[in-house]
């Protein structure tokens, strides 16, 4: 398991897809100052203040001849160097020296993204259908600043929890 990764590209958009690359963003309960989410039923809120997604499954997928690039699906924050199959609801990540969040739920793929697929097929970031593979959404505990490179640190567990 990868415990130590980076923060590879910050991403922030008036609303939807995609979100474009900010060298650095102030991060609070809401999520990234000067990002938007248009259809607030299915995105934003505290539990779903960020949404994160992996650089290497990204990497995977234009390997698979997938058009998509860091912030297409819509994440705030691409992270690399993580294991991103042992990410899940209720894990904790420290990124950058200030702000903490823990992971609360998938991101299910919406069909704005479908265009960066080659065959349409969104579902290939379903959790449900391919494990490690899908977005997160995650809550803030711990506001603060972050800059592209910072790093993301996934909190050890304490034994026997």
């Amino acid at each position: 398991m990868t415990y130590t990764g980076r923060i590879a590209q910050i991403n922030i958009s008036p609303g939807g897809v995609p979100k474009l690359a900010v060298v650095t963003a102030q991060v609070t309960a809401a999520g990234l100052d000067g990002d938007q989410q248009r259809d607030l039923k299915f995105h934003g809120g505290p539990d779903r203040a960020l949404c994160l997604w992996s650089l290497e499954v990204i990497e995977t997928l234009r390997a698979e001849g997938h058009s998509i690039g860091p912030g297409s699906a819509g994440e705030n924050l691409t992270l690399a160097g993580l294991n991103w199959a042992d990410l899940g609801p209720g894990r904790q990540i420290q990124l950058g020296e200030q702000v903490r969040v823990e992971i609360t739920d998938y991101a299910p793929p919406c069909r704005t993204i479908m265009r960066w697929f080659s065959d349409r097929r969104y579902s290939r970031i379903n959790q449900t259908h391919y494990p490690g593979s899908s977005r997160l959404y995650a809550r803030v505990l711990r506001p603060g600043v972050l800059t592209t490179g910072d790093r993301a640190i996934l909190a050890v567990e304490a034994a026997g929890g």
